[in-house]
């Protein structure tokens, strides 16, 4: 009886897993001190320390709240879908977009409660919000996931998403410094040769070729084996390009003479880097240089880029 009248001072979910045995008052008043002070939902709380199941939990939410609960095991996320929702959204309030019906935006959410993540994301979507109860550890997990999968899918880069004067670009601090010349950080300058390097990855290609000649300049990718131009820059700007390019990969841009070796990487999101490798190599008329690339935390990419420039650059 003492736990019967005990009980009536809790309400919802709370209230629902101690009758459900999930869980013990007093481990549950702990429980609430213990997540308020880590910053936690409870529900977060009770799993990442191992309190209670996530699963018992999410069937007593949905019997609770009378919500659909659904097994993440049993779905393949949809990207567009969760490209349909801020990754802010997402992060902060640890909810998975599942599918869009019309108007209609179904969402993994693990208290169904937690009715200021549904009002942001339908303020924020102008859809009409159904939540559905997934598992705790289930949820973080395909978050992280489906976060990844949208930052690394090719299908995801647009202009649009990158400022294409400022990505973040690792380089020698010393180098970069010395460097900064009108050649080199001029913004146009700078934009022009990372949307290059952006669409190529976007389409694809195996290769970029910048290739200077006395009257013209242009750049080339290759796809499927063929090479075809993309671009006829201002011929005035080819010893800006290399400048930059030298610059990105840490190399030496007074050398002109001799065989360069250079790294890039440019994070092009939290969860995505892409490494370059870059080699230059003189000729009697002009400098070639190579550069191949890969991504981290995804599937390897392989693109080499050719920078010819006039040996007097």
């Amino acid at each position: 009886m003492a736990a019967t009248a005990s009980q009536t001072n809790l309400a919802g979910l709370p209230r629902r897993m101690v009758q459900d045995g999930i869980i013990s008052e007093d481990q549950l008043h702990k429980a609430t001190a213990g997540a308020k002070k880590a910053k936690m939902t409870l529900i977060a709380y009770l799993v990442n320390e191992d309190l209670a199941e996530a699963r018992a939990i999410a069937v007593a939410a949905a019997h609770e709240f009378g919500v659909p609960l659904l097994d993440l095991d049993a779905v393949d996320i949809d990207l567009d879908v969760i490209r349909a929702v801020d990754q802010k959204l997402i992060n902060k309030h640890r909810v998975l977009p599942l599918v869009k019906r019309g108007q209609r935006l179904f969402l993994g959410i693990s208290d169904p409660t937690n009715l200021q993540a549904i009002d942001d994301i339908k303020f924020a979507t102008s859809l009409r919000i159904d939540p559905v109860v997934v598992e705790q550890d289930k949820l973080e997990e395909r978050i992280t996931k489906a976060i990844e999968a949208v930052d690394t899918s090719m299908s995801g880069l647009d202009d649009d998403d990158f400022d294409l004067e400022n990505l973040d670009v690792e380089g020698d601090p010393d180098e970069q410094e010395e460097a900064r010349r009108d050649d080199v950080e001029d913004a146009p300058v700078v934009r022009f040769v990372n949307k290059v390097l952006l669409d190529a990855i976007k389409r694809g290609a195996s290769d970029v070729h910048f290739e200077p000649y006395e009257k013209i300049f242009r750049v080339r990718t290759r796809l499927d084996g063929i090479l075809s131009e993309v671009a006829q820059p201002p011929v005035i700007l080819a010893n800006k390009v290399c400048a930059r390019l030298k610059v990105m990969s840490r190399m030496d841009i007074a050398e002109r003479r001799v065989p360069q070796d250079g790294r890039i990487k440019m994070r092009l999101s939290k969860n995505r880097a892409i490494d370059f490798r870059v080699n230059t190599c003189p000729r009697c008329l002009a400098k070639r240089s190579f550069c191949e690339f890969s991504t981290r935390r995804v599937r390897s990419l392989a693109l080499r880029c050719w920078v010819t420039m006039n040996s007097s650059d």
